[in-house]
């Protein structure tokens, strides 16, 4: 391997858009290499088995053929529900994850009354109720699984009338129970942020794990000398199922238009 080989990125679909952007200026000279597994979306609906197979299908396509030094698991859900056994086969690989902010949204909160949204699988899992534990004894965490709006981001529905009634059934409930930190644990939902503060008013902190991912991932480049320091990095996008529409949500996200191969992993 080489310092030039990329950092690999997947998510079920364009939610880990909002970590790639940010790593995108924060290692400006990496090249990305990033897997929207848009065909088997959302991976909040599947069972465990089902994510971690695909989990490895796609860390196999990232870590043996197209050789990555670094994964990141940019989808909450893939976190929660696999990264434990792609770390266990791969004990040698810098493989990141993304979990919910809680640690930091207690640590601000003022009134220690915090709501988290999330896919279903995600406010479920084990993983989540450890984050809670070991973070939030002396708060209270108001959790909602949200079904539906990870769909309204690959639809690109960002503030239509489905979208708004979607985000007043789930966020409602937590504004009666006067929180002041809102942790968003799903990484399509940064892209509804406007929709969010629309419904949640300037007095509630939001959390996104997008800087602080972006960060760890360079300290970990940097520890393993793997930081590409010169350069213009560039991406490369593999997307299963690939059709019009997801193209077009994803250049609205991504902010240009980008080129896209099919990933061919069933």
């Amino acid at each position: 391997m080489t310092e030039e080989y990329a950092v690999g990125f997947f998510d079920s679909g364009w939610g880990g858009l909002s970590i790639l952007k940010t790593a995108r200026q924060t290692l400006p000279h990496e090249n990305f290499i990033y897997v929207a597994d848009c065909g088997f979306a959302p991976y909040g609906d599947r069972s465990h088995d089902f994510i971690v197979e695909r989990a490895q299908k796609i860390a196999d396509f990232l870590f043996n053929q197209k050789h990555v030094k670094a994964l990141v698991i940019a989808c909450n859900t893939a976190t929660a529900e696999a990264i434990d056994t792609l770390r266990k086969e791969r004990p040698e690989a810098v493989i990141i994850g993304v979990e919910p902010a809680i640690k930091p949204a207690v640590l601000s909160s003022q009134n220690k009354r915090i709501g988290m949204i999330s896919t279903t699988r995600t406010a479920r899992s084990a993983r989540y109720k450890n984050l809670v534990e070991r973070f939030g004894q002396n708060a209270s965490i108001f959790s909602c699984g949200c079904p539906g709006l990870m769909d309204c981001v690959e639809a690109g529905e960002f503030d239509s009338e489905k979208t708004m009634g979607l985000l007043q059934r789930y966020l409602e409930p937590m504004i009666h129970e006067h929180i002041d930190s809102l942790v968003l644990g799903c990484t399509h939902y940064p892209f509804l942020l406007t929709s969010i503060r629309k419904i949640v008013g300037p007095g509630v902190q939001i959390y996104e794990p997008s800087l602080a991912v972006s960060l760890h991932l360079k300290e970990c480049l940097r520890k393993i000398g793997r930081l590409n320091t010169q350069g213009t990095g560039h991406e490369r996008f593999y997307v299963s199922k690939l059709n019009e529409q997801r193209k077009s949500v994803a250049c609205r996200l991504w902010g240009q238009a980008t080129p896209f191969e099919e990933l061919g992993i069933n």
